[in-house]
């Protein structure tokens, strides 16, 4: 699954409006309980699981990418 789609489905926003702009609290569906969650789908999602200053990094979908990077996971 794509990193867009996999925030698309966490967030339950449009595909279309995923990119790597997109940035926490920027649109009301992301807020800090939807952080959370979407951290559990991307882990899920990639097989791996996040340390806490990685979760605390992510502030943006391009971020997201940089940190998963970090992991081996090849998106």
């Amino acid at each position: 699954m794509s990193l867009e789609q996999v925030f698309a489905n966490a967030l339950g926003i449009e595909l279309a409006t995923v990119n790597d702009a997109l940035a926490y609290n920027s649109i009301p569906q992301w807020d800090s309980v939807a952080h959370m969650g979407l951290i559990a789908q991307l882990e899920d999602a990639y097989g791996m699981l996040l340390d806490t200053d990685d979760i605390i990094d992510m502030s943006s979908v391009g971020k997201a990418r940089e940190i998963l990077a970090k992991y081996d996971v090849v998106l």
